[in-house]
């Protein structure tokens, strides 16, 4: 779709929507971007230039007319951990390399991948992410001096508990004026964004009565320049690459999720559009590759400002593009103030952020219902909270495909009877057994189909009723054709009815039709049993002669 296509119908009055949704996501991603970076231990500004960069770059080229991107709570415990292990420098390289992985993943039409993550492992990580930020920002919130940031989340418990006599109440009260606000603004009125106020407010009332007596963003990070950086590539090597690799990866696929999963959120809200999740994958990668090249961290989609953005009534993505000209604006104008604003009134609002990306409602639910879904989402919840994002992810998919592989082991059904033979004689049934099998043949119920076909088929006629069986794969065939061996050692035949046509190419493809006979393969019941019937005669007269 050209450019012309896509915005046409659009109106000045279209324009003016996304301009002032544009405006009040703007106005929220600033304190958000900043927290947001500190919290992964980066500067202020750099989540600026991330809010600026990668989110317009992401309206622009992404695959949703409404997704706002930029730094989220999500990479929050992932970012942390590699500017500990790896360095700053290396984490700009790694998103930008995790940039390139999006690319790909959209360009092989990956996006759609997403809806086989099982919900419990997406809601167990959210609420393990939830708790490691909010767990982050106790020591900002008490105003504790000298806590020393570890990977491990017990570390960093005991840390604050070593330095709580290092307790700040001027910062408390601080963080209790701007959590006050935080609550407060919401009910009075939904057009002043919350986090705005309770920033302005908090860091108001430590200028006026706290000043130089409360750890502030200047005296951590010093001032914030009022410019973007200077366009820097990467010293890159081969080295560098593989060494990169895994923390890489990590953002990726992070990204990857947290992106779609804000655009499906985008969909639920906007009734009849829908987003091609390739294109934002693609769009994403885009973005991560730039970001960097100005100092920017690692972005995504953004749900809570996606969301902000639709409730204001954005209409294009002219509103996500506003957004990231709003934040330019702001740091070019007023930059320098920024450094007056207390640590303290940050550790609220990721408290609050946290708070409400718990998914507790759902966390809840999943976990009445006492079923495996419980075990995968306490598993991945508690792995995000003491190992690390990465770990929780894998082992919760892999607990979640083994269970899934039991329960469709037992989905399929074996019934053996005469009931098929009603209609022959009795000398004519003694010879004959029907076999009928519902349900998916894979390696998961192998060992069931073999057992299905015992080892006392000698001379009998085996018809293998397969027109319930919807998917065979090759585990399944190898113990097909074990059990044509079987049967043909006991000089008995084996007949196969209704196979229907994707497990029929498998087996043309592994030659087993031709193994078996293409003249043993039937559609219809009737067919097998006046062939099999004709077997039994031909044995019969063959034993007398």
């Amino acid at each position: 779709m050209g450019l012309v296509d896509r915005f046409k119908g659009y109106t000045l009055a279209d324009l003016r929507k996304d301009l002032v949704a544009g405006f009040i996501v703007g106005i929220v991603a600033i304190p958000l971007g900043m927290a947001f970076a500190i919290a992964s231990g980066v500067r202020p500004e750099n989540g600026l230039y991330t809010v600026i960069i990668a989110g317009i770059l992401i309206s622009l080229l992404g695959g949703s007319r409404y997704q706002i991107g930029g730094p989220t709570g999500a990479f929050v415990p992932i970012l942390l951990g590699i500017v500990m292990q790896y360095g700053f420098q290396n984490l700009l390289i790694a998103g930008f390399m995790a940039g390139i992985m999006l690319v790909i993943m959209g360009l092989l039409k990956w996006g759609s991948l997403i809806k086989y993550i099982p919900r419990p492992v997406i809601i167990g990580f959210t609420a393990g992410i939830a708790v490691i930020i909010f767990s982050g920002q106790i020591s900002n919130f008490l105003g504790l001096e000298g806590v020393e940031k570890h990977e491990e989340f017990h570390l960093n418990m005991m840390a604050i508990w070593d330095k709580i006599s290092t307790f700040n109440g001027k910062s408390v009260l601080v963080a209790l004026v701007c959590l006050a606000l935080l609550i407060a603004v919401p009910k009075i009125t939904s057009k002043i964004p919350p986090a705005l106020i309770g920033l302005l407010g908090s860091t108001l009332i430590g200028f006026l009565f706290f000043s130089g007596q409360i750890p502030t963003i200047g005296t951590a990070f010093g001032d914030i320049p009022n410019k973007l950086p200077e366009f820097q590539f990467f010293d890159l090597s081969l080295e560098k690459i593989i060494y990169l690799l895994p923390p890489a990866i990590a953002i990726a696929l992070l990204g990857g999720i947290e992106s779609l999963l804000s655009a499906m959120v985008a969909d639920g809200m906007k009734q009849g559009y829908k987003h091609d999740s390739n294109k934002e994958l693609v769009g994403q990668g885009i973005a991560n590759m730039v970001a960097p090249l100005f100092g920017g961290i690692p972005a995504t989609g953004a749900i809570a400002r996606t969301a902000t953005n639709i409730r204001n009534g954005a209409v294009s993505k002219v509103s996500g593009v506003f957004h990231g000209v709003v934040v330019l604006l702001v740091l070019l104008l007023f930059a320098p103030y920024a450094s007056l604003i207390p640590l303290a009134s940050m550790a609220p609002i990721l408290m609050v952020v946290a708070w409400n990306m718990s998914e507790k409602k759902q966390f809840m639910h999943v976990l009445k219902t006492k079923t495996m879904d419980s075990v995968i989402l306490l598993i991945t919840f508690l792995l995000t909270v003491f190992t690390d994002l990465a770990t929780a992810v894998i082992a919760g998919l892999l607990l979640a495909f083994v269970i899934f592989i039991t329960r469709m082991s037992r989905a399929l059904h074996i019934k053996k009877g005469k009931t098929a033979l009603t209609h022959l004689a009795e000398h004519e049934k003694e010879g004959i057994e029907v076999i009928t099998l519902n349900g998916p043949l894979f390696f998961g119920s192998t060992d069931v189909l073999e057992e299905s076909v015992s080892a006392k088929q000698k001379e009998k006629v085996v018809i293998l009723k397969l027109q319930d069986v919807p998917y065979i794969d090759t585990s399944a065939e190898a113990t097909l054709l074990n059990i044509v061996k079987k049967v043909n050692r006991q000089d008995g035949e084996l007949l196969i009815v209704g196979l229907q046509p994707e497990p029929m190419q498998l087996l043309e493809r592994t030659g087993l039709t031709h193994e078996i006979g293409h003249h043993r393969f039937f559609e219809r019941m009737e067919e097998a049993l006046g062939t099999a019937k004709q077997l039994m005669k031909t044995k019969v007269s063959s034993q007398i002669s």
